[in-house]
Formats: C-alpha cells, structure tokens, sequence
C-alpha cells in the first residue's frame, strides 16, 4: 500500500477529526466554565470561539496531536503485524495513549495547563478525542485494504 496515496490522507483525515474534536471540547469545556460562574454566552459566541479555537490552536496543539499520533499509530502498526484480532483496540489504545501523554507531558514541562479545557472532565474528552481518531485510522486502513466490504 503506498504510503503516499493511500495511508498520508487516512492519517490526516484521522488527525483532522481528532483534531477538531480536541479543539471543540476544549472550547465548550472553557465556556462551560464562564456559564457555571454566571456569564451568558450565547449560540453565537459559542460557534464564534469554537472557530477561533480551532484557527488559533491549529499552528501549536494541532502539530502536537499530528506528532504524537504518527508515532502511536506507528508503534500500533507494528504490533498489529502480530495481533491481528486486536488491530481496532490497538489504534484506539494509541489514540488515547498519544493525548494523555501530550496533555501529561506538556503540563509537566510548562507546570501549567496549557490547554485549559483539559482540566477535570475536559482531560477525559481530549482522550476521547483521541479514542475516535484511533478508531477513524483503523477503519479507514481497514476499509482501504476491503474496498469490497463497502460494495465499492
């Protein structure tokens, strides 16, 4: 399967959805919290700082989720070559397993959250994020090698 045309845009599709999620989870997480001390955040305002997350953390935290994914989903190819029943749970183990680490990473090297919607429940939807690229990739992968599967 050449890499170019078959596993790079399963791999940025996976990234981008995790990705977006990320991003996503993190910005209701943070308006969550206004809304829990009494500010009012519109429909609007929510949509409008959900882009602006998305444009902002895109450059930093998206190229984090990019590294981090390549290297677990990698790791998990490898181990997949001997366990194929568990192909699935393997990518959506490294998934999970590749945003704890940023997370757990990052707040040990900066002593900070830096990524505030992370926090409490909001780490637990970063690794669900993380859960659902894991689970694209494998299908995704899988899907490329059965294209019959899918009557195409």
């Amino acid at each position: 399967m050449p890499f170019l045309t078959r596993i790079l845009p399963i791999f940025l599709v996976s990234w981008l959805l995790t990705f977006t999620l990320a991003s996503l989870f993190h910005s209701q997480y943070v308006v969550n919290q206004l809304v829990n001390v009494g500010v009012v955040v519109s429909l609007s305002d929510r949509i409008n700082l959900s882009l602006d997350d998305w444009l902002g953390l895109l450059p930093t935290y998206g190229a984090i989720i990019a590294i981090a994914l390549a290297i677990a989903f990698l790791v998990s190819a490898k181990l997949t070559k001997n366990i194929k029943q568990y192909n699935m749970a393997l990518f959506i183990v490294a998934g999970i397993t590749a945003l704890a680490v940023v997370l757990i990473a990052i707040e040990s090297i900066m002593n900070i959250h830096i990524i505030a919607g992370a926090r409490g429940w909001g780490f637990y939807m970063q690794l669900l994020a993380g859960a659902v690229g894991g689970y694209t990739f494998s299908h995704l992968i899988k899907t490329a090698r059965n294209p019959k599967k899918l009557g195409v």
